[in-house]
């Protein structure tokens, strides 16, 4: 595509949580300080809130890598399970193989066995669940009393949820609230401003093998984070449809009007929500149409 163009050797905005492309501004540090004392305090339950495409994910990656011998982690994706699922899957992670007809009072005790062989150890043992604003309620509460399992002197659990801020509501149930008043760390993800939206996008290049600091003009980097809202899913997806845009007229510059074709070719892209229902046909017709010219019209096809 257009690596060898702009001097790239790799993608430099794929969308899968790559650690090595991680952006570690002011607010990441942050949050990974406040995850670190938190988790090296012994505290149970620790909640990291942020948008849709704010980097919860990569945020979750970036600990499970950063934690030490001092730990050892258990780490479930999947949001859509009971508590008996949940369990099950817990078990999983510590090494355990119950059989498929174990019941939750056997797998609790099972697991609680595990968990006092790693306090041997001298383990911290983490759980991080992401996407929980999924979980059910039910398996929420499952999770509190999972919470509930510790020697005198330590918790042999610690739980990390990480969830978007629809989390928060579904803690807010009253059904809910001893596992709210739980959480005694808590941190918010925000998104990019301006000048860390420039640095994110440019550590990305330089990752992926290409330091020009001239690439992009300033009022294509101010359109990029007016139109992404400083969203770093956002901002991936139109940097990377604006060097498409530039590739396909054989441009070297990124300017703004490229930043405006990858904005209308993006459904959410904006200063406000965009209209829903344009259809997949009329998505990337102005995409299309850029890299028509150069041929490539079926490879862009390909790629999405």
């Amino acid at each position: 595509m257009y690596l060898e163009h702009f001097g790239l050797k790799e993608m430099p905005f794929a969308l899968t949580p790559n650690t090595a492309f991680l952006y570690e501004h002011a607010g990441h540090r942050e949050a990974v300080n406040v995850l670190m004392v938190a988790l090296r305090g012994g505290e149970g339950f620790i909640k990291i809130t942020g948008e849709v495409g704010t980097g919860k994910t990569l945020l979750c990656r970036a600990l499970l890598n950063a934690l030490g011998e001092e730990f050892f982690s258990a780490y479930i994706p999947n949001p859509l399970l009971t508590p008996t699922g949940l369990l099950f899957a817990l078990a999983e992670e510590l090494g355990l193989t119950p059989p498929p007809e174990t019941d939750n009072h056997q797998l609790i005790k099972q697991i609680s066995a595990r968990l006092m062989e790693l306090n041997a150890g001298e383990k911290k043992v983490v759980l991080l669940l992401d996407e929980a604003q999924a979980l059910p309620p039910e398996t929420l509460e499952a999770v509190r009393l999972l919470g509930n399992l510790e020697t005198e002197t330590a918790k042999l659990l610690q739980v990390v949820l990480f969830g978007q801020p629809e989390l928060d509501g579904v803690l807010a149930q009253s059904s809910l609230r001893q596992l709210r008043q739980r959480f005694s760390f808590s941190y918010e993800l925000r998104a990019l401003d301006r000048l860390k939206l420039e640095g994110f996008i440019m550590y990305r290049l330089a990752v992926a093998g290409c330091d020009r600091q001239d690439l992009f003009t300033p009022r294509a980097l101010e359109a990029l984070h007016k139109g992404s809202r400083g969203i770093p899913r956002l901002v991936s997806i139109l940097t990377h449809k604006a060097l498409m845009a530039a590739f396909g007229r054989g441009d070297q510059v990124i300017k703004r009007h490229h930043v405006r074709h990858a904005v209308k070719d993006t459904e959410d892209a904006g200063p406000a929500r965009r209209a829903r229902g344009s259809g997949v046909g009329s998505r990337f017709r102005s995409l299309k149409a850029a890299v028509a010219g150069f041929g490539l019209r079926h490879s862009w096809e390909r790629t999405q």
